[in-house]
């Protein structure tokens, strides 16, 4: 079960509990909510450090890459600006085509990249994110608790007191560093 179907149930039941507990103000007292920030516990974790490590180098790689790409379209531009009107209008639009093409070229590339990105973060997340979800649920069923939710799903208030995060990165980085 992915984190984010996790999630979703665990709100469901959450609405579910808050509903019996309305009906039944004794349950009321002894439900246990926590609430963590998936983001803060991914960026803040060693696991999720290094991932995120992973991609930035990605990411400025593939950017130095297209660099020298991005800096002969400017070049190319710049030049149909200023020789543009001394140039035959054949010409013109001669190096208005490959102006466009470049820029397609480039575009194409910089989806290829995007893609690559994306694939590279799903890499480095999805175990963690697997990881996460078995560490939430025992650290659930060990500290009692009835649910514990993303801050950033959907929760408009929550008592900072409630908010687990710090818990599950001490319990992520443990759990990773065996």
């Amino acid at each position: 079960m992915t984190l984010k179907k996790t999630i979703w149930m665990a709100t469901v039941v959450l609405l579910t509990v808050f509903a019996m507990a309305w009906a039944n103000p004794v349950l009321a007292a002894d439900m246990k909510v926590g609430v963590m920030n998936v983001q803060k516990v991914l960026a803040k974790s060693t696991v999720g450090q290094k991932a995120k490590s992973k991609v930035e180098k990605k990411i400025e790689a593939l950017q130095a890459k297209f660099k020298g790409e991005e800096d002969g379209i400017v070049a190319m531009q710049k030049e149909i600006e200023k020789k543009s009107s001394a140039w035959s209008s054949e010409k013109k639009e001669e190096k208005v085509r490959e102006l466009k093409k470049a820029r397609r070229e480039l575009q194409v590339k910089n989806d290829d990249a995007r893609y690559e990105v994306k694939q590279l973060q799903d890499k480095e997340l999805g175990p963690i994110l697997k990881s996460l979800e078995k560490i939430v649920e025992e650290y659930g069923d060990k500290k009692g608790f009835a649910v514990i939710l993303d801050s950033k799903g959907g929760v408009i208030y929550f008592n900072k007191a409630v908010d687990v995060s710090d818990d599950i990165i001490a319990a992520l980085n443990a759990a990773t560093q065996k």
